[in-house]
């Protein structure tokens, strides 16, 4: 068997694999026998089938296969070994498209177009100027991001009168000129909130009312004929809601209402750990720390956006093998037709061209993550999405642990070495080019991206 390459040109070459009889022979005859093994053919014994109808009847099929076998790893081996830089996969040169002949043909000659990795040399001085946009965090973000914590760490206490936030629990009946319906509704357990009560009117009959008292209100007024919340309300299906027409009357049983937490040391231990944090203002700036660390991501891929387009000028005009991308762009998706094709492609060399300059970047400087680097992440990741659930102080043991097992995640480890490898590479960007920090608003950071 014989491998051979060529390039056409600075963006494409093709391979040709010459496949001779001997090189596939040995293996085609092993898997037919085997075939013969297992075939059932009327008027003969289960593994007495002559080789000759077996042949007939596979031989075209095995062989397909077996040569198949052979391209697949010889092709792949051959690319590695002469360490050809191609994008994306080889794919099958023109004239392969047309079928080939496996019932008379003993030796082939199998040729794939390869397109090449252009020659990009991007070199950053000083003179290229970045932004790195930094979310300032006012009093006004502050303040209510400590309401939200109060509101989460704070308390359901029982009450005696009701107000519009409160939980209200009682019996809901349903009455017929004025009178309890027989076999009309009955919840046991009804729940509502007078502030999600639509109608001003029906709502005021709940405000101030006490332990034990009887209201009388139209639900049906009082949702405004809202379907799913009637029917939640009283347990009903929703398409029977429209034939309520009485009033109801609820007995108040329960009233609960939520109470913020105080900012105190109670509410200081509980979200940064025991005596961590024992005044109003240190306990500001640890809010305020969290909020800069939660923004940062977001200034982060804003920084990497511009990096891109940064290298993308940079690399300026470069030539790919355009036919051959697109042929591999449509032999990848099965749904894409040439118009399809043609639409993403000018997007798809965007995405290309930044790949090849920052993954000559990466391997140029060696911005490679090493084990210590994934650990980093991977507690700090632990970190973030503790911090969803309120948990702000977690020991160090514990986020090793976090980490330890979602290291040993295979698609959670390549996500992780992606985003090492953008702060390394923004790092190195940082060091080369000339970088301004700018503060700037929620609002304004958001207007970036419009």
């Amino acid at each position: 068997m014989n491998i051979s390459h060529e390039n056409n040109d600075a963006t494409s070459g093709i391979i040709k694999l010459e496949i001779e009889e001997n090189d596939y022979e040995a293996q085609v005859e092993k898997n037919l026998r085997q075939y013969r093994q297992k075939a059932t053919v009327p008027g003969f014994r289960k593994g007495m089938v002559p080789m000759g109808i077996i042949k007939k009847m596979y031989g075209k099929y095995v062989l397909a296969e077996e040569i198949n076998n052979i391209v697949s790893e010889k092709l792949s081996g051959y690319i590695r070994d002469n360490d050809i830089k191609i994008i994306g996969q080889p794919i099958p040169a023109r004239k392969e498209e047309q079928p080939v002949d496996f019932e008379t043909k003993k030796s082939f000659e199998i040729c794939f177009d390869i397109a090449l990795y252009p020659d990009i040399n991007v070199n950053l001085t000083k003179q290229d100027k970045l932004t790195y946009y930094q979310v300032s965090v006012d009093d006004e973000m502050l303040n209510k991001q400590i309401n939200a914590y109060r509101k989460n760490s704070g308390t359901y206490d029982a009450v005696d009168d009701i107000e519009a936030t409160d939980m209200v629990k009682g019996v809901v009946v349903e009455l017929e000129d004025g009178n309890i319906k027989e076999e009309g509704i009955l919840v046991e357990n009804a729940v509502l909130m007078p502030a999600y009560i639509k109608d001003e009117k029906e709502q005021a009959k709940f405000i101030g009312a006490k332990l034990g008292d009887v209201i009388v209100f139209n639900v049906q007024e009082a949702y405004q004929g809202a379907a799913a919340e009637i029917a939640s309300f009283l347990s009903i299906d929703k398409e029977t809601v429209a034939d309520i027409t009485s009033d109801f009357r609820f007995e108040v049983k329960e009233i609960t209402r939520h109470k913020e937490a105080e900012l105190n040391q109670k509410l200081f231990d509980e979200l940064f750990g025991k005596d961590n944090v024992t005044s109003e203002e240190t306990f500001r700036e640890k809010v305020k720390d969290l909020l800069i660390e939660q923004l940062q991501p977001q200034s982060e891929y804003k920084f990497l956006m511009d990096i891109r387009t940064l290298l993308i000028q940079k690399a300026g005009a470069v030539q790919f093998a355009d036919d051959i991308l697109k042929r591999g762009l449509a032999a990848t998706n099965e749904n894409s037709t040439p118009e399809i094709v043609e639409k993403n492609y000018p997007q798809m060399l965007e995405d290309l061209k930044f790949n090849l300059v920052s993954s000559q970047i990466i391997e140029a400087n060696n911005l490679k993550p090493e084990e210590a680097d994934l650990e980093n992440y991977a507690k700090q990741l632990a970190k973030s999405q503790l911090a969803q659930y309120g948990m702000y102080f977690v020991p160090e043991e514990t986020l090793a642990g976090y980490a330890k097992d979602v290291l040993k995640n295979a698609e959670s480890v390549e996500n992780i070495v992606n985003r090492v490898t953008e702060q390394k590479l923004m790092t190195w960007v940082k060091e080369k080019t000339d970088v301004t920090t700018k503060e700037v608003s929620l609002e304004e950071f958001e207007k970036l991206f419009a």
